[in-house]
């Protein structure tokens, strides 16, 4: 039997209605694209290499290729000494102190080693990390004082910051 082109054309309507259902946007893959796109973001911004900008600190330059570690940071710029960007002493107070170890710096050292457990070495002594960041125009004397600070308050591994891809001399 013959179909009319009414009954053919309302057959064809029926197809396409039936297409267009399939065609369109994949929710579930787009999903999945914006998924990941966020975790990678996440990851680029949480880079542990990424040190603080400071105007008034230009460090010293280095060939070192090492990235650093994310551990605790002390800042020595040419005016204050600040520990994970809080401010604890100025350098002119801390050259102004006679003994090698600055009270300011050990009760903020002590105050964040209570916050974390630190690995043993041999002896049962806590080994923690922290790496220093000094102007390359502060005086040796106040970087020594921190540093006998920080071995003083179990942060016996120290590492310092400087500025990559210098030339050697």
């Amino acid at each position: 039997m013959n179909k009319s082109p009414r009954v053919k054309r309302h057959e064809r309507l029926q197809k396409r209605m039936k297409r267009k259902g399939s065609e369109g946007l994949l929710l579930t893959a787009l999903i999945d694209i914006f998924a990941n796109l966020l975790f990678f973001l996440l990851v680029i911004s949480q880079n542990p290499s990424k040190l603080p900008n400071l105007a008034d600190l230009h460090l010293p330059s280095s060939t070192a290729e090492k990235l650093p570690k994310e551990t605790l940071v002390i800042l020595v710029t040419s005016k204050d000494i600040l520990v994970q960007d809080m401010k604890v002493t100025s350098v002119a107070d801390a050259m102004l102190i006679k003994d090698d170890i600055i009270p300011s710096l050990t009760t903020e050292l002590k105050f964040r080693a209570a916050k974390t457990v630190a690995p043993l070495n041999e002896q049962g002594v806590p080994e923690r990390e922290i790496t220093i960041l000094g102007d390359k125009n502060v005086p040796y004397n106040v970087l020594r004082k921190v540093m006998a600070t920080c071995s003083q308050n179990d942060y016996s591994k120290m590492s310092f910051a400087v500025a990559s891809g210098a030339k050697q001399p």
